[in-house]
């Protein structure tokens, strides 16, 4: 049985106009967990969202995002930045070297505050379900001018994901 060395700037690569992201090891490679490079660029948000099978893990590799992993005492629809849990843990800045693990539902969501794009390493449990929602996101974005709502939302059902609040990408303009 062999393993897999995947060298700096290898592996398949999905580009949107919202992220950049880098396949590195899947389940076409033999692994129970799909981990992807994702560089996240100046003013993109996920969005607050919940995987009822799914776990996650997020390693700030560069630059610095917004993190938060806990079930608010009030889910508001429109944003996630002023949530708070019961105990008062808010979202957290966090720079190179945090990481971030999201158990099964448990409300996540990430988002680039700075001027600088950020990159981190993200895994997902179990493969391949990550692997083919950033394919077919990336298909749903490319295919229209404007985003269809209603087939964004059948396809992140299909791969356990349930948006709490909306996936914002807003890039600072240039001053």
């Amino acid at each position: 049985m062999s393993g897999l060395v995947m060298p700096a700037g290898h592996g398949r690569k999905l580009i949107t106009k919202a992220q950049e992201i880098t396949f590195k090891v899947t389940g076409a490679d033999g692994s129970v967990t799909s981990c992807f490079e994702v560089m996240v660029p100046p003013g993109f948000d996920v969005g607050a969202h919940v995987h009822h099978h799914s776990q996650e893990f997020f390693y700030v590799l560069e630059g610095e995002l917004e993190l938060l992993a806990f079930e608010p005492t009030e889910r508001t629809e429109d944003g996630w930045h002023d949530w708070e849990a019961a105990d008062g843990t808010r979202a957290v800045r966090a720079g190179r070297g945090s990481c971030m693990f999201v158990p099964p539902n448990t409300p996540h969501a990430f988002r680039n505050r700075s001027d600088e794009p950020a990159v981190m390493l993200f895994q997902s449990h179990p493969a391949p379900d990550h692997e083919h929602y950033f394919d077919e996101i990336a298909e749903i974005f490319s295919a229209y001018q404007e985003v269809d709502p209603a087939a964004v939302e059948k396809m992140r059902e299909r791969y356990d994901v349930q948006q709490i609040t909306p996936l914002r990408y807003e890039p600072p303009s240039a001053a």
